[in-house]
């Protein structure tokens, strides 16, 4: 699941770089507006993605004691 999400952020660094490399030969505001939250929706990806995973494996390692 991991390398899935890798290879998906990668290509969305890949096209924010594309879409800010556009902006500045048409000094365009918008498309470097338009690379800047793709490159922050990538990173944000990646921290949900690995906050999720601590915590999904700290909640499965809990030993289980049930209340007699």
């Amino acid at each position: 699941m991991l390398l899935i999400i890798l290879m998906f952020d990668v290509a969305l660094v890949a096209w924010s770089l594309h879409l800010m490399q556009k902006a500045f030969e048409q000094r365009e505001f918008s498309l470097m507006l338009a690379g800047t939250l793709v490159a922050l929706a990538a990173a944000a990806m990646l921290v949900v993605y690995f906050l999720m995973h601590n915590c999904l494996n700290y909640l499965t390692s809990v030993n289980y004691y049930p209340y007699f």
